[in-house]
């Protein structure tokens, strides 16, 4: 695998999908690699995430026996690699936003590979231009909701408050979070399911807040960490692989999802190659569930 320190920038491409030109122009889903790692405080890595996921992918059965069938029909391909931009965070940023942009320009849905979780901002700025009626499901151990962390704005500890100012967000598997972020999620009347969940039907009305259309962002260390150990910021007692499923499952079954992110991979040996695995097959099913639920949409319209 291309885990170790030193892997090449480049991944090949995800699921081994052809992504040439011809493939990128008719596919529906396009796979963006984005290794930026600049903010992050603790464990080191995650910029080589992308990589390390796209190459376990190849190892997927393009058959999945939950949603019955060939998932990879959906149009699946893979763009170059986003550079990072080193000069900083904010710029970086801006990067992110004018690559999802141009995606959306042409009609695909996005799907982010991280990198920190500072990049998600960009494609959330870039798909409100887009869609007027956007919010976003934040699936994540951590809040994420500082105003400044370390003395900036931009970071993966304060990302969830800069997508706040640009749209709504619900979030779900919080279980590490400061007071003042406590706080405010209170005083915005922020949709927060804490984990573990206390009420029967936290995942209706977890769904039900959100609007229309959805971007969905997902943190690796949202999971357990005795699950997904190979994180930037592991945290015990979240919620596992089915939890995780029935989450992504009903949001797709019930709201238009533009695109989506994985971030904070942070992958480390052998273990880091299971993890990567992890996320590839969670990348692989929620392109299917999106596309299922668009095709019962569009039959159901149909009569």
């Amino acid at each position: 695998m291309v885990c170790e320190e030193g892997s090449p920038q480049t991944a090949p491409a995800f699921a081994g999908l052809d992504s040439s030109p011809a493939e990128i122009e008719s596919a529906r889903f396009i796979v963006i690699p984005v290794p930026y790692e600049a903010t992050t405080e603790w464990l080191t890595g995650t910029r080589r995430g992308p990589a390390c996921i796209i190459d376990s992918s190849k190892l997927l059965e393009l058959y999945d026996q939950e949603l019955d069938a060939d998932i990879s029909k959906a149009g699946i391909a893979t763009a170059p690699v986003l550079e990072p931009v080193l000069s900083g965070p904010e710029a970086m940023v801006a990067a992110v936003r004018g690559e999802v942009g141009s995606w959306l320009a042409r009609g695909k849905v996005p799907v982010m590979l991280g990198g920190e979780h500072t990049i998600t901002l960009g494609a959330v700025q870039a798909m409100r231009e887009r869609y007027a009626d956007l919010s976003v499901l934040h699936l994540d151990a951590h809040a994420d909701l500082r105003d400044d962390y370390l003395g900036s704005r931009y970071s993966q500890a304060t990302v969830m408050r800069r997508v706040h100012e640009v749209c709504p967000i619900a979030q779900t598997g919080i279980r590490a979070l400061s007071l003042a972020e406590r706080r405010f999620i209170a005083e915005q009347r922020i949709p927060a399911v804490f984990w573990p969940p206390r009420e029967a039907d936290w995942l209706e009305k977890l769904v039900a807040s959100l609007t229309g259309t959805v971007y969905v962002t997902i943190d690796a260390d949202v999971f357990d960490s005795g699950f997904m150990p190979c994180v930037g910021t592991p945290e015990p007692g979240g919620p596992g692989w089915h939890d995780i499923q029935s989450i992504l499952s009903a949001v797709a079954a019930s709201k238009k999802v533009v695109g989506f992110d994985v971030v904070e991979l942070c992958p480390h040996g052998h273990i880091g190659d299971v993890c990567a695995y992890t996320l590839a097959r969670l990348v692989y099913r929620f392109i299917g569930s999106i596309h299922h639920s668009k095709k019962l949409q569009e039959a159901t319209r149909h009569g």
